[in-house]
């Protein structure tokens, strides 16, 4: 194991644990495209940000992949449900830390996103208390200044990329910031937009580490699927 003993101090507290200590409780998934393993919650009820000044689900939030197919079975579920729990514990950032031990990647949030200023606290202590592993943190919370000090601290480590998601279903950015968008799958786009190469994989990041990468501004991922490819055909025709 890579240590013995560690410790964070923070508004967390300090927390010291020792390997005998650990209590496996931790829920990892890993999706099929993905090279590494993700800790994630319920998709829309943990995502406030998800929702428009309208009170309806923004555009990019429609047709939601983590809503759809197996993230609907009661086994895929259960897991997420159970995080929204387990990640109150005492105990959880130390065994985030010791679970990824052995980690090089790591994703937050293959669903789901950091609805709890407290626990966007304690997954910051993980990323400090883990240097050896690039983090990648999605997410639309940043349209609430409450987080800005947190995503802030998170964007200072050289081992994190927090990617601010746009709401956009036709490629716009949030400007200024490491940052994600879907872009319609029949254009082609340039300048400053990295494509996602898992569209032209069969969907599987292969070697493609891009999202960690703090040098790629944008990440823009073709859209897919029946309802996400009718909301923009109805934009484009509009």
């Amino acid at each position: 194991m890579r240590f013995k003993r560690n410790a964070y101090t923070g508004r967390l507290g300090k927390l010291n644990f020792t390997m005998e200590q650990y209590n496996m409780t931790i829920r990892l998934s890993k999706a099929g495209k993905m090279p590494c393993r993700s800790w994630s919650l319920q998709a829309l009820t943990t995502c406030a940000g998800s929702v428009g000044t309208n009170g309806k689900l923004v555009d990019a939030c429609k047709g939601c992949y983590a809503t759809q197919g197996n993230y609907r079975f009661p086994n895929v579920k259960q897991p997420r449900e159970s995080n929204q729990k387990d990640w109150k514990r005492t105990d959880w950032v130390a065994d985030m830390v010791a679970e990824l031990d052995n980690d090089r990647y790591f994703r937050w949030f293959d669903s789901g996103d950091v609805y709890s200023l407290k626990l966007a606290e304690k997954i910051l202590a993980v990323m400090v208390a883990t240097p050896w592993v690039k983090h990648w943190l999605p997410t639309r919370m940043h349209k609430f200044v409450k987080f800005h000090a947190v995503f802030a601290a998170m964007e200072a480590l050289p081992n994190v990329v927090v990617r601010y998601s746009s709401d956009s279903v036709t490629g716009e950015v949030v400007a200024g910031r490491n940052t994600s968008t879907i872009i319609p799958a029949s254009r082609q786009y340039y300048g400053s937009l990295t494509v996602c190469e898992a569209s032209t994989r069969e969907g599987k990041c292969d070697r493609c580490r891009a999202c960690w990468n703090k040098a790629v501004p944008v990440i823009a991922y073709p859209a897919h699927g029946k309802t996400m490819l009718k909301l923009i055909n109805l934009k484009e025709v509009a």
